[in-house]
């Protein structure tokens, strides 16, 4: 099966369980998998055949920016959640990442691969 991705989609959000991180939005980074079959848009060259992923990544960013979540494991999982049954995805995975959330490591995070029921 084919394979469509989108890497280090960037969004602020109110991220985290101290009292400080919940007065500042933060900076996470998304990175999103999904199966799709592309033979039908690559034969026909023609947009109407394709994925539309850049819906995909608007609809993201605009669940992450809107979020108030405490943990990044919630984020993932409903993030997931809601990409499955909008865009009737078969499975996704999620990245979501958080730059600078541990001390003395560039980047911390967490992945969830979900199927549709």
């Amino acid at each position: 099966m084919d394979k469509i991705f989108l890497h280090q989609l960037e969004a602020k959000c109110i991220i985290g369980i101290f009292g400080w991180e919940r007065k500042k939005r933060q900076r996470v980074l998304v990175d999103l998998e999904f199966p799709a079959n592309v033979k039908k848009a690559a034969k026909s060259d023609h947009i109407r055949d394709a994925v539309d992923y850049k819906k995909i990544a608007k609809r993201t960013l605009g669940f992450v920016s809107e979020s108030r979540f405490h943990l990044i494991e919630t984020l993932a999982e409903k993030l997931a959640a809601v990409l499955l049954k909008e865009f009737r995805l078969k499975q996704v995975f999620v990245r979501v990442s958080k730059p600078g959330a541990v001390r003395h490591s560039k980047n911390v995070g967490i992945e969830v691969l979900r199927k549709a029921r």
